[in-house]
């Protein structure tokens, strides 16, 4: 079952904070179909940028979380800050506390639906679940393709029955925030290939493979077993067009780097690369605050460290694969992945 763009059957996908609408434009002018990431931009950036998208007259993907936000006192849970008071005093800041700014990503709400829906983007994708009914209905109302993220069947059947109109199966090796809505577990959750095959098998909406994709052998791999298209991210990290840090981008070219899973950043469960504080504190903390506040009281702590030139306090999303990372123009990494449909 094919997707119903007149393009190549890849996306690039959306990751907030290393990218804006210049990836997304850059990917689509090579044939693939770009994303937005717009979980933290606020509305007039986002309209500004979806006005460009718009513009450019190709297909793209606007990309919005639908998580229920916890209380924001819990950012500043005295256990998180325990932990974080060492960091603090070695770097010479005041410790925060509640009426600190909390930094957040915003959920799908009815400001961003009223903004898309002038708009009217082809294509609108989901991460953790989905939004309320209402504002589902309304995305579907304009015509838009709606898409959202699995990390188990279970989760796939869940949007399945809930009208979306393909499934991206997040497989273990993708980086970045895990989808996962129905259960945070990971030793539920599949590698890319099995998980596709698990869906293709159960599944009557289209099927796209994500996760561990990085060149055009991947890519074969998941169309033979049956996936409607991919989605790849860490190959896309190091182009030109993307908004990745030098910090990151120095991290992201030792191929011997390992990723594991972490909730330091954010609350939420997440591949990136190692770095001091996941070694430290350890990458998954019981008293990290929920997603995502966690990145409440590690933001100054983050933009002390990297002014000194350090990324201990810093996310380096990343998937198990960077061997497909092209430092070159978004252009060369569509063309290599695309060599996977020919074949």
């Amino acid at each position: 079952m094919r997707l119903p763009f007149q393009t190549l059957a890849l996306i690039q996908a959306p990751m907030a904070g290393v990218q804006d609408e210049c990836l997304a434009l850059a990917a689509a002018d090579a044939g693939a179909i770009g994303s937005l990431a717009a979980a933290m931009l606020p509305l007039p950036a986002l309209e500004q940028s979806l006005q460009r998208l718009r513009d450019a007259g190709r297909p793209y993907n606007v990309n919005f979380f639908a998580h229920v936000p916890p209380p924001p006192a819990a950012a500043f849970d005295r256990r998180w800050l325990a932990a974080l008071a060492p960091y603090y005093d070695e770097l010479g800041l005041p410790p925060p506390g509640p009426g600190a700014a909390v930094a957040s990503r915003q959920p799908f709400g009815a400001e961003a639906a009223e903004l898309l829906e002038a708009v009217r983007p082809p294509i609108v994708s989901f991460h953790f679940g989905l939004p309320e009914p209402a504002l589902l209905a309304r995305v579907h109302r304009w015509g838009a393709f709606v898409l959202a993220s699995a990390t188990t069947l279970d989760e796939a059947l869940w949007l399945q029955a809930r009208g979306v109109d393909a499934v991206i199966a997040q497989g273990l090796e993708a980086g970045g925030h895990r989808g996962h809505f129905l259960d945070p577990d990971p030793a539920r959750q599949l590698d890319t290939a099995t998980l596709v095959s698990a869906l293709v098998a159960r599944l009557d909406v289209p099927v796209i493979a994500a996760g561990g994709i990085a060149d055009a052998a991947g890519v074969r791999a998941a169309m033979e077993r049956g996936a409607a298209a991919v989605q790849c991210g860490t190959a896309f990290l190091l182009c030109d067009e993307a908004r990745t840090s030098a910090l990151h981008r120095a991290r992201l070219r030792e191929p011997s780097e390992p990723t594991v899973l972490t909730n330091l950043f954010s609350g939420g469960l997440a591949r990136g690369l190692v770095n001091r504080a996941m070694r430290e504190l350890g990458p998954l903390s019981a008293v990290a605050p929920p997603f995502p506040l966690a990145s409440a009281a590690l933001a100054p702590l983050r933009e002390r460290a990297e002014a000194l030139g350090r990324d201990d306090f810093t996310p380096l999303w990343s998937g198990t694969r960077r061997d497909g990372c092209r430092e070159a123009p978004a252009a060369e990494v569509v063309k290599a992945l695309a060599a996977g449909f020919d074949a």
